[in-house]
């Protein structure tokens, strides 16, 4: 399978990042907020789905980098920064507009255990780019409702 590339420019778009980074992990020292830049990035270990959902697709995961770009805020809650080896995993990107006439608004990234990254943006702009060769997953991620 080839590297994923993708670019989310609307809400819409967001939500196939999201799909694509479900279930993705990262040490918490891997998502950084860049204030110069206005940038708010990290580096996962996704889930690669759409290996999973082609026939006879093994479970994989594939190390990528992610970026939101126009960041003007950034505020967490539930992750410790003072632990920056201490592993997360993303459950869902979520986008909610300042109103129907603007492209800027809120973006949640959100993480198991009620942790939360809240990104108000200018507006959606973001990427994901797969870094390198899958490596086999123990298993595939399974969510109790």
């Amino acid at each position: 399978m080839s590297d994923l590339k993708l670019r989310a420019l609307d809400a819409e778009d967001l939500a196939i990042l999201s799909a694509h980074l479900q279930d993705a992990v990262a040490k918490i020292g891997d998502l950084i907020y860049r204030p110069a830049e206005r940038r708010f990035l990290g580096v996962v270990n996704r889930f690669a789905w759409e290996s999973a959902a082609a026939k006879g697709g093994g479970h994989e995961r594939r190390r990528a980098a992610f970026h939101f770009d126009r960041v003007v805020s950034v505020k967490a809650q539930g992750l410790d920064r003072g632990k920056p080896d201490a592993v997360v995993a993303l459950l869902a990107i979520r986008f909610e507009p300042a109103s129907a006439d603007e492209p800027g608004g809120v973006i949640d990234l959100v993480f198991s255990g009620v942790a939360t990254v809240r990104l108000t943006v200018e507006c959606s702009e973001a990427q994901i780019a797969d870094l390198g060769a899958a490596w086999q997953a123990a298993a595939k991620p399974d969510h109790k409702i």
